[in-house]
């Protein structure tokens, strides 16, 4: 079998990538603005594992590379943090780039089109656990560029009879997730300062809940909804079902470094910051199966091992790195 990643050296795509070169010839597209050449270099070289540098947003490209191939996961997206103050390219990537795999893949008449969303297209939870049929409310440009993403993906399945498919992984960490700039993410931000002995920043009183889920889980969620014939034209949530406060999170990494009597910088609430994230996991499980198998607790040790094992230079990484600004975008 042969099957199409874009955004395939990602932190999620990398690690999707991975898992399928086990089965198929896998095809990795990805222009490496955010997604690092180092997560697919141990693929460089196999004879299963083509690695193409290009965008979403070249159709003609789309064309050519999706002939041939079975299956489509995409995960090519530009990040929450640029929509804030470049909301267009996230609309130019996530939006009209979907539209573009869809019609290619149309035309291409592959087998099963599977998008890989954001819980961001809900919004805050306005009733817990979120099951898929919460209310969609996007705070951010990011949010409603991929649920935008969400419904041509769902309209090529229902004019077309594509067999597509939506999967909403929640917050993801694990192996290769960022930690600088823009495209960093609160768990291995956190772990970075915690080791430099620096705050962990809290935006607001770090009371907003997140349901994070190792990525390990979120891959295998992924793979199992894409060979299940009962979700074409569906939704669903890829979660571990728990929530935990930000503030929560920063206690736990910085007692498991010995850094707890360092205490949060607290930094006012960022624009369109969803509240509360706490996902509905029984669709997932009725449908194929699936229950995320690790929990925070353990996800974070084994992350923590992993980041430190890595023989990063943790005090270039801490220089190097700024925290976002969400007023300039930098």
């Amino acid at each position: 079998m042969k099957v199409l990643v874009t955004g395939g050296a990602g932190f999620i795509g990398s690690n999707l990538v991975d898992e399928l070169a086990k089965k198929a010839h896998v095809i990795v597209l990805d222009n490496f603005s955010s997604g690092k050449k180092i997560n697919v270099a141990h693929h460089e070289g196999k004879s299963n594992v083509t690695i193409v540098e290009g965008d979403i947003r070249d159709k003609g490209l789309l064309r050519q590379i999706t002939k041939d191939v079975d299956v489509v996961y995409h995960l090519a997206v530009q990040c929450l943090r640029v929509s804030i103050n470049d909301p267009e390219i996230n609309h130019e990537v996530n939006a009209t780039g979907t539209l573009n795999l869809c019609m290619a893949a149309h035309e291409s008449r592959v087998r099963r089109f599977v998008y890989v969303s954001s819980s961001e297209v809900y919004g805050t939870a306005l009733m817990a656990p979120m099951t898929e049929s919460h209310p969609k409310e996007p705070t951010t440009v990011y949010g409603a560029s991929k649920l935008a993403g969400e419904q041509y993906t769902l309209a090529y399945h229902r004019t077309y009879g594509m067999n597509a498919m939506v999967v909403i992984p929640f917050n993801t960490y694990g192996p290769r997730e960022h930690y600088e700039g823009a495209h960093g993410e609160v768990i291995p931000k956190f772990v970075l300062r915690a080791l430099n002995d620096e705050p962990p920043i809290i935006f607001g009183d770090g009371s907003q809940t997140r349901d994070f889920t190792y990525v390990s889980d979120t891959v295998r969620g992924i793979i199992h909804a894409s060979a299940c014939d009962e979700m074409i034209g569906q939704t669903v949530n890829i979660a571990r079902g728990e929530e935990v406060s930000i503030r929560a999170l920063a206690e736990k990494i910085y007692q498991r470094l010995g850094k707890q009597h360092i205490l949060p910088q607290i930094e006012k609430s960022r624009p369109g910051d969803v509240q509360r994230h706490f996902a509905g996991v029984g669709k997932a499980s009725e449908l194929f199966g699936f229950r995320a198998a690790v929990g925070i607790d353990e996800g974070l040790d084994i992350f923590i091992e992993w980041f430190t094992s890595q023989g990063y230079d943790l005090g270039r990484l801490m220089k190097e790195d700024v925290v976002f600004n969400w007023e300039t975008g930098k």
